[in-house]
């Protein structure tokens, strides 16, 4: 028996041995672990997109879809009026014009393309009133219906305030206003549970909803549903009117581009939404370099709250952009006038950079147009973090399109490139700015003026990313997850 026993021990031991070995001999052996690939973003063009257009009545309509890069498709643009209104036009070629004086009175106006015709189509509003109350020059890049939206800029208690909101799906929209005012956050139960169904839309004077604050920041939320927001803003008899420009979301860097190199008041307006206070520096991206303004170089703004910053000693007449570093997450705009016994404003917001591109759907009234009053067209193109080249091609409505230009952009530099249709052309264009590959990056705007006896009209409208490409997340099969 006792033999037994050390045999069976003697046996076991063996086997451990001999596991020992195999499993040593593997380890040794085994390939190099491959460290996990990130899975890199695909670049694919756009195939649908639609965006409404809130008030063109009394106004031009421009509509373009740039020429394509990926080569020849099928596709076509629809331009309608909401509401079951009649259809304006169809388009279906790639790289031409389409522009469309509205007349007064006409309902909100979808545009919507599919294929070819949806990559980088653009749509643009502007209105020119040279008499009355809104008196000005007045434009807005048209809206793609989102589930939110941030404004900034003059309050009710300063200005005629109009929240436009439109909902061009098929679904109901549940929208929410949230105001920020100088005092704090303005709470309203008109401004929330608001329900936009499928194809209405509706205005919002938003002296209703918090008709104290002199300057707000806005926010448009929807909690179903998506809705496309706008605002404009008329600052009464001889003092302007535009539209406010849709704001970069909260975050802790700004750049507010588009600042056009003409005389006049300029007004930054900062807004913390969160719970504690921010600490804003503030620079400006100029010709000849960027620097903090002297005795400008902070703002302190109040948590909840929306404040102001007087800049005309700092950056007016000169083109440019600012750029703003806070230590909590911020939204910013500036306002801009026109000199003149009668003043207009434009609005700019903070933008994203136009890494993709940037289409303008109206660069300009052309030289020879009889309604244009001698309209002039800038681009103002800003490099703050690193130097950049562009290239910039004006579409015409009428005639071939130019040969693209390249514009060298120097590292925190600001240039301001003056617009023309091609020679013999004598109409209005559209502008297709693209970075080039390797660039750092770059903010801009599209500035319209006109002097008249009694003051300079304005308007501008900050590049915005062009809807040419999406990234799209890369799919493959994963075993992480098993559906029931």
């Amino acid at each position: 028996m006792k033999g037994l026993i050390e045999n069976r021990f003697g046996l076991l031991a063996l086997v451990l041995v001999a596991l020992g070995a195999l499993y040593g001999v593997a380890f040794v052996s085994r390939p190099a672990p491959v460290p996990p690939k990130t899975a890199q973003k695909v670049k694919t063009a756009v195939e649908s997109v639609s965006m409404v257009c809130p008030d063109p009545g009394g106004g031009r309509l421009s509509v373009i879809t740039p020429p394509a890069e990926q080569g020849a498709g099928s596709g076509a643009a629809t331009v309608e009026q909401m509401k079951g209104g009649k259809p304006l036009a169809t388009l279906d070629k790639v790289g031409a014009l389409w522009r469309k004086d509205v007349p007064l009175r006409t309902r909100p106006v979808t545009v919507a393309g599919m294929g070819a015709a949806a990559a980088g189509l653009e749509a643009a509003q502007t209105t020119r009133v040279t008499s009355g109350a809104l008196r000005g020059l007045s434009g807005v890049r048209c809206v793609e219906p989102g589930a939110e939206a941030w404004f900034i800029g003059p309050g009710p208690a300063a200005a005629d305030i109009t929240l436009h909101l439109a909902n061009s799906d098929e679904a109901a929209a549940d929208v929410a206003v949230m105001i920020y005012a100088g005092e704090g956050p303005v709470l309203s139960d008109r401004g929330n549970g608001m329900v936009i169904k499928p194809g209405e839309y509706r205005e919002v004077k938003l002296r209703d909803l918090a008709p104290s604050p002199l300057v707000m920041a806005v926010q448009v939320t929807t909690s179903g549903g998506r809705v496309a927001a706008a605002v404009r803003a008329s600052l009464g008899e001889g003092r302007g009117v535009d539209w406010l420009p849709a704001a970069a979301p909260p975050s802790t860097r700004v750049v507010v581009p588009g600042i056009p190199g003409s005389a006049g008041q300029r007004e930054l307006y900062v807004a913390t939404p969160g719970e504690r206070d921010a600490v804003v520096q503030v620079k400006a991206v100029l010709k000849d370099g960027s620097y903090a303004l002297k005795n400008k170089e902070t703002v302190e703004v109040p948590a909840g709250s929306t404040t102001t910053l007087d800049l005309t000693t700092g950056v007016g007449g000169q083109a440019g952009a600012l750029v703003l570093t806070a230590d909590q997450p911020i939204v910013a705009g500036m306002r801009m006038t026109g000199t003149g016994s009668r003043q207009d404003a434009a609005f700019t917001a903070g933008a994203a950079p136009i890494d993709l591109g940037s289409v303008v759907a109206d660069g300009g009234p052309g030289g020879k147009s009889a309604k244009s009053g001698g309209q002039q067209s800038r681009l103002v193109l800003s490099a703050p973090f690193g130097a950049a080249t562009v290239r910039i091609r004006i579409l015409p409505q009428n005639g071939a399109p130019a040969a693209p230009v390249e514009v060298a952009l120097p590292a925190a530099r600001s240039k301001e490139i003056k617009l023309n249709p091609p020679a013999g052309s004598g109409s209005g264009f559209a502008v297709h700015v693209m970075p080039v590959a390797g660039s750092g990056p770059v903010y801009g705007g599209r500035v319209l003026s006109e002097d008249t006896p009694e003051g300079v009209l304005l308007t501008v409208q900050p590049l915005a990313q062009a809807r040419i490409w999406a990234l799209v997340p890369v799919t493959a099969e994963w075993p992480g997850a098993v559906l029931p």
